[in-house]
């Protein structure tokens, strides 16, 4: 598997990447507890042909087996800013709230968030899963958030582990990915690179 030690971190720990050919980056501040995160992060981007100039912070939380409880978001674009909060309770149902509108689901028993344009939340499930620890296919239903305009839907994601990678077949694209020894990735090809 492509876990690199170099890419390893000390934790709480700030991941930034770099996005591999837009002018793109995140960076996050992780704070572990065996398999719960704590997260806050910030992605900004300027204005090419993916997307507008935008600003978006996050808040994540998870439970102690890795599951999302809660993220809140906050986009800014030349036209305004808009909010969001996504929480799951204990039965699986998420609560999508935009202001004034609520959405109720299950999301195909979605347990992770996945955000369009960020490396970090790819990491929910590999970590979830063990897939930095051994070979395995699974088929992942995560809560799919369109950054950008804060359209969410439910979607599934598929990730390979090979002794030599991670594949990640998403509604956006198809990549490898390689990752650290704590699952949080360095390189997702096509995305952004970690710095």
């Amino acid at each position: 598997m492509s876990i690199q030690e170099s890419g390893a971190a000390t934790w709480p720990a700030v991941l930034t990447w770099q996005a591999d050919n837009a002018p793109r980056m995140e960076s996050v501040r992780v704070q572990l507890n065996r398999n719960r995160i704590k997260a806050a992060g910030r992605i900004l981007g300027g204005a090419c042909d993916e997307h507008p100039a935008f600003s978006a912070s996050y808040d994540l939380v998870t439970d102690e087996s890795g599951v999302t409880r809660r993220l809140s978001l906050r986009t800014s674009v030349a036209s305004g800013e808009r909010q969001m909060s996504i929480s799951r309770d204990d039965e699986g149902t998420w609560m999508v709230e935009h202001g004034v509108n609520y959405l109720r689901s299950t999301f195909d028993g979605a347990l992770d968030v996945d955000m369009v344009l960020s490396p970090f939340f790819n990491s929910l499930p590999i970590r979830r899963y063990g897939l930095h620890l051994r070979s395995e296919e699974v088929e992942v239903p995560v809560v799919y958030v369109n950054l950008l305009d804060l359209r969410v839907e439910g979607v599934m994601l598929t990730y390979s582990s090979r002794p030599d990678s991670i594949h990640v077949l998403s509604p956006v694209a198809s990549s490898s990915v390689t990752i650290d020894r704590d699952g949080f990735i360095i390189n997702y090809s096509g995305l952004a690179e970690r710095i």
